[in-house]
């Protein structure tokens, strides 16, 4: 395991944007320009058009070996979406991303597929209860909940090898979930975190703010609106307690972890200070950029993506061994 200390400058310049890239960029932006907003149909709307590929990210493939179970948790049953390799030796939780709003635990069966058969961990990912319907801290506790669940139940699938992650707000909660275990239980079962663009200041860093209103994935104004579903009434200053927004929490004696960032995601600034506070802790960590990767990029097919899934892979398999 070795942890990055300082970053190349190139990596953020426009000369660093391979043509796929800005190719992919321009046409994700032309897609989602005249897209309807999910405030303004309702969440419900958008997350059966998610089911359907009728968003920008392509349609989800449900596969035959993957199959859902259901454990006991805060309020009442929690889904867990099991994709199991042809030999464990332990867990991968995972957990969504979608802005704690959109998104399921069964939309990324092929991503879960790769994990599951490269590090040979069973991939379980957590069908969490979304915002507005369960704002904070109906997620995370249902996180917590499966954690718990899995730890528990770790050798029933082959091992004790145990990681966690997730994209976008799937990143966010699977950091909270690690503080969580070890600040409420007392315990750090994990070997690795797989954080890919999460966020992990809900009062938004400055790359949130200042990204502005080009449609590409993810603008300010869709950051700002996820976050009022997830935490109504609450002030960014409120938003910035370290039991909602991980980069102000005490991070000693963490896993090691991965942050995944692309330089044209509003969330850049998350990953950077996040891997910096994480490694300023005394723990292990690496620092994965890609140039001109907008937010959710490992979701379309392209080098970038590919490149990336398998850094987390490799990174996950390091970190076990």
């Amino acid at each position: 395991m070795t942890t990055t200390g300082e970053l190349d400058p190139k990596l953020f310049s426009a000369d660093a944007i391979a043509e796929e890239t800005k190719t992919l960029n321009d046409g994700l932006v032309k897609i989602m320009e005249p897209m309807a907003e999910w405030w303004v149909v309702g969440a419900d709307k958008v997350r059966e058009a998610r089911k359907t590929g009728s968003t920008v990210f392509p349609a989800p493939v449900m596969l035959d070996r993957a199959k859902t179970i259901q454990i006991d948790g805060p309020a009442g049953k929690i889904p867990l979406r099991v994709l199991a390799p042809e030999k464990s030796r332990g867990v991968y939780l995972h957990v969504h991303g979608g802005g704690h709003v959109l998104g399921a635990a069964d939309q990324q069966d092929r991503l879960l597929e790769i994990i599951a058969d490269t590090t040979g961990l069973t991939a379980i990912s957590v069908e969490y209860r979304l915002a507005p319907e369960n704002p904070f801290p109906a997620g995370p506790d249902d996180c917590e909940a499966a954690a718990r669940w899995v730890v528990a139940n770790a050798k029933d699938f082959g091992g004790t090898k145990l990681a966690t992650g997730g994209e976008s707000a799937g990143a966010h909660l699977a950091a909270l979930t690690i503080l969580r275990l070890r600040d409420k239980h007392g315990i750090m079962p994990f070997h690795a975190a797989n954080l890919v663009f999460g966020v992990f200041d809900l009062g938004l860093t400055p790359s949130a703010r200042q990204f502005g209103n080009e449609r590409l994935v993810l603008r300010t104004l869709d950051i700002e609106k996820f976050g009022e579903a997830f935490l109504p009434n609450m002030t960014r200053e409120e938003r910035r307690d370290p039991a909602i927004s991980p980069l102000y929490a005490d991070l000693k004696g963490l896993c090691p972890a991965l942050f995944t960032i692309g330089t044209r995601d509003a969330l850049m600034d998350d990953s950077l200070f996040m891997h910096a506070r994480w490694v300023a802790a005394g723990n292990e960590a690496v620092l994965d950029v890609y140039p001109g990767g907008c937010h959710g990029f490992t979701a379309f097919p392209n080098a970038q993506s590919f490149a990336s899934i398998k850094a987390q892979c490799d990174f996950i398999n390091r970190a076990l061994s």
